[in-house]
This record gives C-alpha cells, sequence and structure tokens, in this order.
C-alpha cells in the first residue's frame, strides 16, 4: 500500500462556491452526524470568510452557530478548520491588530481547531501576523499561496513565498486553488519543492469549474500532497470541488492509502443537503453554477465568488436593461452580460496589478470590471467610477501589489490627489476594541462568553447592528419570500399571505411586509414612524449611480452628514453599498443638505434620490 492521503470536507465553501447563503445551525447540527458516518474524513471546514456574515444576514447568533457545529466532530476526534483573510480577518476589509488577536482567541475557545491564513496579495506582512496570533491563541496555524496564473506567479515565486511562511513558524501549507485554474504540472512541481525546503503537511483547495482539478489532485499527491480538499453530491463539480467519491477512486487505483467511504451515510447526507436546498437554500443557488466551463480560465474567478456573482448579476442586468428600455437601446442577456464581464476581467486584471483573484480582490477586479461595463454601456467612459476600497487596494494600502499598476491608472490617482502606500499595511488601520466596548455598553449589549460578542461587533459592525435590531432578519424574510413567490408562479402552489411585521432600528420602527407580494402594499404598523421622515426638501436631487444599500458612513471612524450640513462639490456625503464594496457618492454642487431620504442599511435602486441639496 502506498503513502496515505487524507480528506477535508470543506463543507462552507461548498455552500459558498454554489450560492449566496449557508445553512442556518440547526441544518448544520442535523447533518453533521452524518458526515461522521461516512468516515472518510479527518477534517471538516466548519466556518470562516463569509460564514458569520451569513449568520448575522438571517439574525441568526454566528457565536452560538459555531459552537454547536464543531462540538459532534470535537466529539469523535475530527478536526475543523475555518479560512481567514489574514489582515481583513474574517471581512472584506482590514481589520485592527487588536481585533485580530481577538479573533484567534475566539475562535480556538469556540472549537476551531485550523485556521487557513490567506492574503490575495500574497503579502507576508499580512499573512506572517497572523500566522504568530493563531498559534499564540493555540491554533494550527496553516498558511496560505493564493494560486493563480499569471506571468507574475511563477513556480519560483510562490516556492519563496512557502519558504518564507515556514521560516516564519508556520504549522502547514496550503495550496489555495481558488479558481481551480493552477495547472497540474506547475502544482506538482510547486508541492515538490515544498516539501525540499521541510516535510510540512501539505493541503490542497482547488475548485472543478475550470476543469484542471481532478488532474492536479493527483499530481500533487505524487509529489508529496498530504490532505486534500473535496465536495460532495448534490453540491460537487460545477463552481464548486470535485466529489470525494470520485477522488477516493482515482487515488486508490494510483495506489495511495484511502479511506472507504460509508455509502449508506453518503446517501444519507446527500438527502439532508437537498433537502436543506429545497427548504430554502436553493433559492440562491443559480443553476449556472452546478455546471462546469471552461470559459472560467480566462478572467480566473474563484468558485467561492461564482457562488454569489450570479445572484448579483440578476440584479446588475435588470438595473442595466430598466436603463436600456427607458432610452430606447436594444437589452442585454444574462450571457451576454457575463462575457463582456470576463473579457473586461481579462482586460483590468493585469492593469490593476495582478491582485490574486480570492476574496475580496477577486470582488475588487471584478467589481471594477463590472462598473466598466455598465458604464461603457450607457456611454460613459472606463474607469470613470472607482469605490474607495478598489482604490486602498490599488494604492497599497492593502498590502504590495504582484505587479506594476498601470500608468493610466497612476495618473488618475494623481489627478485626484491619492497618495501611494508603502508602509506596512497594518498601519494604516488602528486598535479599535476598546471603541466598540463603549458602544456595547451604550447600548447595554454583553461582551458574551470569551469575549465573541464584543469580536462580532468589531468584525462586522454593520451586520452586527442590523442583527442585534432585528432589521437583518426581517430583510432577509422579506427577500426570501418573493423568491418563493416568484418559484411558485404559475405552479398552482398555495401562496403564503403576506404578513407584516413591525422593526425596530436604533428606536426608529419600520413596517416590512414579508410574504407573496412585492413588498410594495406594505402598511404601516401600528405608531410606527414613516421610513422618511417629514415632506421632501427643496434643492437639486443627489440620485444612486446603482442599485444597493445605503450607507451615510461605511465605519466609525466617520461623521456622518446630516440636514442643514452645508457640503462642497466633490465632498463624500455617502455610500452605496454594491457588490461587497462601498461606492463614495459625492455631492454634485456647494449647498446646504435639505434632506436625507433614506435611512443607513436601507435598499436603494439606480437613480433613486438619495438626497436633496440646495
Amino acid at each position: 500500500m502506498g503513502r496515505q492521503i487524507k480528506f477535508s470536507l470543506v463543507f462552507r465553501d461548498m455552500w459558498q462556491s454554489s450560492g449566496k447563503y449557508q445553512p442556518r445551525v440547526d441544518q448544520l447540527v442535523k447533518v453533521a452526524p452524518s458526515i461522521i458516518k461516512m468516515g472518510c474524513f479527518a477534517r471538516v471546514e466548519t466556518n470562516g470568510g463569509g460564514f458569520e456574515q451569513v449568520n448575522l444576514l438571517y439574525g441568526e447568533n454566528p457565536n452560538k452557530a459555531v459552537r454547536e457545529w464543531t462540538k459532534p466532530f470535537h466529539e469523535v476526534g475530527i478536526q475543523t478548520h475555518m479560512l481567514d483573510r489574514a489582515l481583513n480577518g474574517l471581512r472584506m476589509s482590514p481589520v485592527p491588530a487588536d481585533v485580530r488577536k481577538l479573533f484567534y482567541k475566539v475562535k480556538k475557545a469556540q472549537g476551531t481547531d485550523i485556521t487557513r491564513i490567506f492574503c490575495g496579495l500574497n503579502d507576508p506582512r499580512n499573512v506572517i501576523p497572523s500566522i504568530k496570533y493563531a498559534k499564540e491563541a493555540g491554533m494550527i496555524a496553516q498558511a496560505s499561496l493564493c494560486i493563480t496564473y499569471s506571468p507574475i506567479h511563477t513556480v519560483e515565486y510562490y516556492t519563496d513565498l512557502a519558504k518564507q511562511f515556514i521560516e516564519a513558524g508556520a504549522d502547514e501549507i496550503c495550496l489555495k486553488d481558488m479558481a481551480g485554474i493552477g495547472r497540474p504540472t506547475f502544482l506538482g512541481q510547486l508541492t515538490k519543492n515544498i516539501k525540499a525546503i521541510k516535510d510540512i503537511t501539505i493541503q490542497y483547495h482547488s475548485h472543478a469549474g475550470p476543469g484542471f482539478n481532478m488532474a492536479s489532485i493527483l499530481e500533487v499527491c505524487k509529489n508529496g500532497c498530504d490532505i486534500i480538499d473535496c465536495g460532495m453530491e448534490p453540491l460537487s463539480w460545477g463552481t464548486g470541488h470535485a466529489d470525494v467519491i470520485a477522488v477516493l477512486a482515482m487515488l486508490k487505483d494510483a495506489g495511495f492509502d484511502v479511506p472507504e467511504v460509508n455509502m449508506e451515510a453518503y446517501m444519507e447526507c446527500r438527502t439532508i443537503i437537498q433537502e436543506m436546498m429545497d427548504d430554502f437554500l436553493g433559492f440562491y443557488i443559480p443553476k449556472r453554477n452546478r455546471l462546469m466551463n471552461s470559459l472560467l480560465i480566462g478572467p480566473g474567478l474563484p468558485g467561492g465568488m461564482m457562488g454569489s456573482l450570479m445572484t448579483d448579476l440578476e440584479t446588475n442586468l435588470e438595473s442595466l436593461n430598466k436603463w436600456k428600455e427607458k432610452n430606447g437601446k436594444p437589452k442585454l442577456t444574462q450571457d451576454q452580460l457575463l462575457i463582456k464581464l470576463f473579457d473586461e476581467v481579462k482586460y483590468v486584471w493585469p492593469m490593476m496589478g495582478y491582485p490574486c483573484l480570492v476574496t475580496p480582490f477577486s470582488q475588487y477586479v471584478k467589481n471594477m470590471a463590472l462598473m466598466n461595463v455598465m458604464q461603457m454601456e450607457k456611454g460613459k467612459e472606463r474607469w470613470s467610477m472607482i469605490a474607495d476600497d478598489i482604490w486602498d487596494m490599488m494604492l497599497g494600502k492593502a498590502g504590495q501589489l504582484p505587479g506594476p499598476l498601470a500608468p493610466e491608472l497612476i495618473e488618475r490617482a494623481k489627478e485626484q490627489g491619492r497618495e501611494f502606500h508603502t508602509e506596512d499595511p497594518q498601519s494604516n488601520y488602528p486598535d479599535a476594541l476598546d471603541t466598540f466596548r463603549e458602544e456595547m455598553k451604550k447600548e447595554g449589549w454583553e461582551l458574551g462568553q470569551d469575549d465573541e460578542e464584543l469580536f462580532e461587533l468589531a468584525m462586522h459592525p454593520q451586520q452586527y447592528r442590523a442583527y442585534k435590531s432585528g432589521k437583518a432578519k426581517a430583510d432577509f424574510e422579506e427577500d426570501l419570500a418573493k423568491r418563493k413567490a416568484e418559484a411558485n408562479k404559475g405552479t398552482g402552489a398555495a401562496l403564503a399571505l403576506p404578513q407584516t411585521i413591525t422593526v425596530d432600528v436604533n428606536g426608529q420602527k419600520y413596517a416590512v411586509t414579508l410574504g407573496a407580494n412585492d413588498g410594495s402594499a406594505a402598511a404601516p404598523a401600528a405608531n410606527a414612524a414613516p421610513a422618511a421622515a417629514g415632506a421632501p426638501g427643496e434643492g437639486a436631487e443627489l440620485t444612486s449611480p446603482l442599485e444597493g444599500k445605503f450607507y451615510l458612513t461605511k465605519d466609525s471612524s466617520e461623521t456622518p452628514v446630516k440636514v442643514g450640513d452645508m457640503v462642497k462639490k466633490g465632498q463624500r456625503v455617502c455610500y452605496v453599498e454594491a457588490m461587497k464594496t462601498f461606492n463614495a457618492i459625492a455631492a454634485e454642487a456647494d449647498g446646504v443638505i435639505t434632506e436625507i431620504c433614506l435611512t443607513s442599511g436601507s435598499a436603494v435602486s439606480e437613480d433613486d434620490v438619495i438626497m436633496r441639496i440646495k
């Protein structure tokens, strides 16, 4: 019998690579015994990037979810691991150092054994502190090489990176082939090179979409890889991962020592997953994501992002086609928009410095490409609207870009008075836990076991506040009701009667209608104040350039504008969050704000009036 290969079920990423949401904690606890009975997994990915934001959006406590979900695996000796975005922790934007340190203490206390640390820029300055913090908290620190295919990202580049992480104390190395575009021979040589540096545990993670990953799995195993990430039906293949049954059969035939699968438990687990999809999760899984597509080789977009991309694309297509119809232009199909997006990603990626296409930088490159496509379809210039988060990446505020920034972007930055950064990225984000402690004290919120509630607020401020107010749950249930109603149209299925509930957000009451209608006929709740107070103000209308969610600020360091404030032309007055980035909206002329038409967190459509300025 040959060398032993172990397996990890990437349960979190199975869902994130397929659709927009993760299972609820009651569903997770239900499926855990079946995963254990399958008998083939040494590890299970239980939480990490994206997981906890989803809990909050449901109105569910993520700390409770992680503790209950990891417990059954610990009881039988299966290790749990999570995905960790280094400088960004569990979110899209950078995190203060004191919050990062607390992060690992909380996750270890909650039952997570291994943290998979990655930086989309592969900047050691972002990864190495997380290795240190994780080990200090008692976790296994697995440092990732974010794999992509470009003139910059060579075998030598990645070998040197692995050497730096090993010297910094990494316990394991992950080859994070998040888009599945790593070439098999390339990955085999890289695995061999790492093992020559040190006989360290190597785990390979890849996605099936472009079609390389079965060959890549075989190649890395032949060169010394120890653990392989797998998915399982009904969420394997497509933009997800290779199915564990196929991988085990391939490796067994190649002479490796692999575990057997309890097929009765596999089918039981498969049935439970399908029940979760039928319950509600399937409403957020586009059919296209269940297919493999070699067109993904070109843009190299990661499987984890494709899960939400197709859902988000529906909204962008609808918004763009409304504009086209209004202006007498032919509409686009989803396929046409998708091809335009893929082509634009290939065009802008080198110009933006070849950041690895992994969260959050995959979203930044994709969002930039999509914004360019949307603007150019409307007759505007490429690069005419660049979100602050994207500028921060291009200017070096989040770390060093692997490649050079295009001269035209450097020139545009200078024209706007933007500064380039070469300092340690962490220095741009000062400690903030004391500020969040004060907020919790003021609101009367408990810090939680092991300070886990403090951590949750500090890591996900906007989502945590919406969770505590009840607004997050109401918004999710309203959206789900719409999707169910749409799916039931013409089927003869009975539709639930609309139900109006009252949600309190920071003392402001809102009526939200859930059910079969589109929410437009929501009746005001008893004693509820209207969403927009008072009669419309005077002055010029400032409208939203895109669809998303309206916020006056993007973090607690900013002071929101208010009615009566004098603003200057070009001054940032608010944001529209779209596609996981905050897009700054500036005043179009000097004047006084006479009306703010929306409340923070409200949904906004393109061309909706945000505020009036006179």
